[in-house]
């Protein structure tokens, strides 16, 4: 892992200490010939430190991570940092952004192709292009992401529990709530993971929609990781943090419109009655019940839901982190 006093190389191009850069990866080109390329932000200190990934776009379709990284270059979040280097990229699944996709046009998810390959499917070259070119050059990273298929996720951030330094970085992150999880074969947390590099996710909000909130929660918690790291010299405080040790899907019992009572961040007892699913024609109804007590953190903003479909994600096992 190079030291801040060295010079970093991203592909082929070297950003010396006290050098912020913007290095272009090309993937691969469009149907009409254009070529598709990966912006790569750089930001150095002059001062020696470590070198953070901070990431948006895996899944085309999650816009409140893309807004997260660009409004931190925007807003020249990185640009006099106290010592240490950030490697900022806003977007890197520009095909799927391109087609309000989670995936690329092969069908494929970028974040199940890690390591990819050179010669492999576009999902896997993309893979290969972060494998290779990023992953060198960073000691941790925070990958941003919101929940999927209607599913609007409350800010939180996801981390591998028997990383050290991944438990520290998450818990300074201080979002509302803490997630320890199992690492996924084929993820970039996966890849990193192998290089003894630690890869926070933070979900919020949900996919093709814009979330303030989220998108607030996330910047804020970038500050106070960045601070306890010493990156910078002030970041909006928490005074607590909850981490869920345990964590439950309540699905669907049948099939019809739905109609949530309760959302993410509200607190549930057993039992509570948290939404409705009914027919088009008011001749039924089902309750969707709590099944077991706790908070929920996740929920389905779909209309219509399947049976068997997820629709209230609930943590329990709580435990209160008071914060410095």
């Amino acid at each position: 892992m190079p030291t801040i006093m060295e010079t970093i190389v991203i592909n082929k191009k070297k950003i010396a200490p006290g050098e912020n850069k913007v290095v272009r990866l090309n993937v691969a080109h469009l149907h009409s010939g254009n070529k598709i390329d990966i912006q790569v932000h750089v930001f150095r200190s002059k001062k020696p430190g470590p070198t953070m990934l901070v990431l948006g776009g895996v899944h085309g379709d999650e816009i409140n991570g893309v807004e997260i990284v660009r409004q931190t270059i925007a807003d020249r979040m990185f640009e006099n940092l106290e010592k240490g280097s950030v490697i900022a990229i806003p977007l890197l699944n520009i095909y799927g952004f391109l087609n309000f996709s989670r995936d690329l046009p092969d069908g494929k998810d970028v974040n199940r192709s890690f390591p990819g390959m050179k010669s492999g499917s576009l999902a896997s070259r993309v893979a290969h292009t972060m494998t290779k070119q990023i992953l060198p050059v960073i000691d941790f990273g925070v990958d941003f992401h919101t929940g999927g298929a209607s599913r609007f996720n409350y800010p939180q951030i996801r981390y591998t529990p028997d990383d050290v330094m991944a438990n520290d970085l998450a818990r300074s992150f201080a979002p509302p709530f803490l997630i320890p999880s199992k690492i996924r074969s084929g993820s970039l947390r996966h890849a990193a993971k192998l290089k003894n590099i630690p890869i926070l996710i933070f979900e919020g909000g949900e996919s093709l929609r814009v979330d303030q909130f989220s998108i607030n929660e996330g910047i804020n918690g970038l500050k106070r990781m960045m601070l306890s790291v010493g990156m910078i010299k002030d970041a909006p405080m928490h005074k607590q943090t909850t981490l869920l040790h345990k964590k439950s899907w309540v699905r669907a019992s049948r099939s019809g419109m739905f109609r949530w009572i309760r959302q993410s961040g509200d607190s549930i007892e057993k039992g509570e009655i948290m939404g409705v699913i009914h027919d088009p024609y008011g001749q039924w109804s089902v309750d969707v019940t709590a099944n077991r007590s706790g908070t929920i953190f996740g929920h389905n903003n779909a209309p219509v839901v399947n049976q068997g479909d997820a629709v209230f994600h609930i943590g329990y096992e709580e435990e209160i982190i008071k914060l410095d």
